[in-house]
């Protein structure tokens, strides 16, 4: 077999095994997302607006997008974005591997007991 034949198929194997890996273990961490979209500031400024308000157990992805006038931030599961200025919009990735009620919140100070918090359900 020439080199450039074996080369060829050194090349061939190489990327079947990783295309295998990565079909056995679903990418990085096995796990496909459930994407919720969150709207913080409307349609009032002190409130969270969610795609789903239950999800399955696993990789949750936040979308987090500030439409109100002020700053504020989203927390679940332990992790929270950046506060956010109005207008931008982050990402959250959050491993939830409990089925429960869990706790989502504004954490800048007053805005919580102001109405941004809420139970998301996951099963």
């Amino acid at each position: 077999m020439s080199t450039l034949r074996m080369g060829s198929l050194v090349v061939v194997v190489a990327l079947a095994a990783l295309i295998g890996a990565v079909a056995a273990f679903g990418g990085q961490d096995g796990q496909t997302a459930t994407a919720v979209a969150v709207s913080a500031g409307k349609p009032m400024e002190f409130r969270f607006t969610l795609s789903k308000r239950t999800v399955a157990k696993g990789l949750v992805t936040f979308r987090v997008t500030n439409r109100g006038t002020v700053r504020h931030d989203f927390k679940v599961g332990g992790k929270k974005t950046a506060v956010l200025a109005p207008g931008k919009i982050a990402t959250l990735r959050v491993t939830i591997n409990k089925a429960g009620r869990y706790t989502y919140m504004c954490t800048l100070p007053g805005h919580a007991a102001g109405g941004m918090k809420g139970i998301l359900t996951v099963k």
